[in-house]
């Protein structure tokens, strides 16, 4: 029997898995690093380390910044030098302990240790200026939001240097949603144009000091983008909704990028779950993108339910997947 790490390469490499990946098991996601990543609790409002809020309301799944006029940050992107200021990601030793102590504990012949990154280029631009202004921007002041787009790239840059020295991580996952459930928020041109160039930056950077698999979360559909996503150096997006068409795209890019998700979160995880319908969504995205080049998952960005039990359960159905399949 293949270690789970063993499992994941032969997938995404297409060689021969003696199983279906499941979900998040091949990531140890270390996420006790002293580069805090502040965020509110359901029903809690804070402020962040960037000075933007976010607020979590009861009774909903998670957490958004808030942009009326008193609380938004970048009111004009022509002044963002004025008002964007990256935080520190410098820490002593001590502090890096405890994330240094769970990387340390991790088997790396069954694991990946990886590093967590969240929010990505794109997510900041709308944090800090809102949604619709961010895209306004891109069009109307695009020469400001590359000098921003820079300026948040160094920072992770910076981040990325850290996150080396003390974690020697295997595999970061990196969180950047760049779309609906229907469309990108942007065209593929503007995309190239935007972030291409500063992803492959990151990226080469993470693999140019040992870092194995960018494994990249945007839960959206994104297919006109895949070909980016490769050049970029992306191994795995993760968060491939089924409105994507999984398998055209396994069909069409396996063997250059791998696809983890095409179970969506919305259809099996709400208050009324039941094991009945989770069991017909799984075993579909399983039978319709087959063993290698994909993994099922839930196509939101960590290895949780917003529902108890749901996770677990699916995960239950991707070993009785296994056993008929493989």
């Amino acid at each position: 029997m293949l270690t789970i790490r063993e499992n994941l390469l032969e997938t995404i490499k297409g060689g021969n898995p003696d199983r279906f990946v499941k979900q998040y098991e091949f990531l140890e996601i270390i996420d006790k690093v002293p580069i805090k990543r502040i965020k509110p609790k359901p029903g809690e409002e804070i402020k962040n380390e960037w000075g933007i809020t976010f607020k979590w309301p009861k009774g909903q799944l998670g957490d958004f910044p808030v942009h009326d006029e008193e609380h938004i940050v970048l009111k004009d992107v022509r002044e963002w030098k004025k008002y964007v200021k990256a935080p520190s990601v410098i820490f002593s030793e001590e502090e890096w302990q405890v994330a240094v102590k769970h990387a340390e504990s991790v088997n790396r012949k069954e694991k990946f240790v990886t590093g967590f990154v969240a929010p990505g280029l794109f997510e900041m631009t709308h944090h800090l200026m809102r949604m619709e202004n961010a895209l306004m921007n891109y069009y109307e002041e695009p020469e400001k939001m590359h000098e921003l787009l820079d300026y948040l790239m160094e920072y992770e840059l910076k981040y990325a240097e850290q996150l080396i020295k003390y974690l020697k991580p295997d595999a970061i996952f990196h969180h950047d949603d760049w779309g609906s459930q229907t469309s990108t928020f942007i065209s593929p041109k503007m995309f190239e144009e935007f972030f291409v160039p500063r992803y492959k930056k990151i990226y080469k950077y993470y693999k140019d000091n040992g870092v194995e698999l960018i494994v990249h979360h945007c839960d959206s559909y994104a297919a006109t983008l895949v070909p980016y996503m490769i050049e970029m150096g992306i191994d795995i997006w993760q968060g491939t909704m089924s409105t994507n068409n999984t398998p055209e795209l396994i069909d069409k890019y396996g063997g250059q990028i791998s696809f983890m998700g095409d179970i969506d979160s919305g259809v099996v995880d709400f208050p009324d779950w039941t094991p009945e319908n989770t069991a017909k969504y799984v075993e579909e995205s399983c039978r319709r993108c087959g063993k290698l080049y994909y993994i099922p998952c839930v196509t939101h960005g960590l290895a949780i339910s917003y529902h108890e039990g749901v996770y677990e359960n699916v995960n239950e159905e991707i070993d009785r997947m296994s056993k008929i399949m493989f």
